[in-house]
């Protein structure tokens, strides 16, 4: 587990330019909110949504969800304004867009640095085809980094590709990026579904994304977020075999045997941080929800 272990089943796009949806958010269901000041948002919006996202955190109310702004790319008009104002205001971490390299994170650090937010966590977009082939010296490129978030709808666009229920021209991407992100502890967070209506494919994208190892789903409307928490919350039968994996294969140590069989399954200690890692993450999701279901 990397420092920044913590619940990311669902990663809810917040419009800067909107104070009805930021002020929402403090009352949904979602493991984190990502503040948007990037592409979502028109140009005659950039500096009153920047204004915004900086009094909605100031303001606080969003709990125990982890609070995410995503600036402007460095290379525009606003990404530098973007970071001086929101380096130093209580935000969880700062999301980089367009970055392909690591010397992109290496630059997107400088100048988070010397506008003050030195100890702030970051995560990174994935979103074109040279940031997945550069993926791994992206996640190599500094502890920092908190998650890796795939933007799949970018992705799907500069592939030329189609869009399928199945996902096939994305398997590949995605398969490289949370091969990347594992390898240096990083969380790994699947894209978007814009057809947020497409409750039947968001939910297959869901399960597709869990059982290829992802740690969540980054959205764009309230709607999606039921099935989101669901398909990346460990089932009760996966808890319920942790701990026998846990118990069983530490008995079988002390009897000086290094593996064990649980229900007709060969244990060795590798399955023992997996298993602690699935019920670590579920009792933080117990403490989330029962933090949702409190009256506000």
């Amino acid at each position: 587990m990397n420092n920044y272990f913590r619940p990311r089943r669902s990663m809810l796009y917040v419009p800067g330019c909107n104070t009805r949806y930021l002020e929402k958010a403090r009352t949904l269901p979602a493991d984190s909110v990502i503040l948007d000041l990037g592409d979502a948002i028109i140009i005659s919006a950039k500096e009153s949504s920047r204004q915004n996202v900086v009094d909605a955190v100031k303001q606080g109310g969003y709990g125990g969800r982890e609070v995410i702004i995503r600036v402007n790319d460095l290379k525009s008009p606003w990404g530098h304004d973007d970071i001086k104002a929101v380096a130093k205001i209580g935000a969880d971490a700062i999301l980089f867009s367009n970055i392909e390299s690591r010397a992109d994170v290496l630059a997107a650090l400088v100048v988070l640095d010397e506008a003050g937010g030195q100890d702030m966590p970051v995560m990174v977009m994935i979103a074109s085809p040279l940031a997945v082939l550069h993926a791994e010296e992206i996640a190599s490129a500094s502890d920092r980094i908190a998650c890796m978030i795939m933007a799949t709808s970018e992705l799907i666009s500069e592939l030329h590709a189609h869009r399928t229920r199945e996902r096939i021209p994305l398997l590949a991407s995605l398969s490289m990026v949370v091969l990347a992100g594992r390898a240096y502890k990083r969380a790994v967070v699947d894209g978007t579904n814009s057809h947020f209506k497409d409750i039947e494919s968001f939910e297959y994208a869901c399960r597709l994304a869990r059982d290829m190892g992802f740690d969540g789903k980054s959205m764009v409307h309230p709607l999606q977020l039921t099935y989101a928490n669901d398909a990346f919350t460990p089932k009760p039968s996966e808890v319920k075999m942790s701990r026998e994996i846990i118990s069983a294969l530490s008995a079988a140590n002390a009897e000086g045997s290094g593996i064990v069989v649980v229900s007709d399954r060969l244990v060795e200690h590798h399955h023992i941080a997996e298993a602690k890692r699935l019920l670590n993450l579920s009792e933080m999701i117990v403490k989330m929800e029962q933090e949702y279901a409190k009256p506000n």
